[in-house]
């Protein structure tokens, strides 16, 4: 157990941080999961408008420094053409 003063915010800090970063994480899986499932029941019109909103919540994710910016393209680019792939 710390006993520094400053050593002790750290781990409160990195907690709030933890749990922060936890549910911004889950949120992207959680939109990435409805594209798919819409991909899945081949409804075209579904599917782009959770692309839409996935692709928000990836780039708000990256812009809190959640997830690289180069993970957050990867992801985005395997999902457009997943939907593309559907038409």
């Amino acid at each position: 157990m710390a006993n520094i003063k400053s050593a002790k915010k750290r781990i409160l800090v990195t907690e709030t941080r933890t749990a922060r970063n936890k549910a911004i994480k889950s949120e992207v899986k959680t939109t990435i999961k409805k594209v798919y499932a819409a991909i899945d029941s081949q409804d075209q019109d579904a599917a782009k408008a959770a692309l839409k909103a996935a692709i928000s919540t990836m780039d708000k994710a990256t812009s809190k420094g959640v997830y690289h910016k180069n993970t957050t393209s990867r992801k985005i680019s395997r999902l457009q053409k997943a939907v593309n792939a559907m038409a």
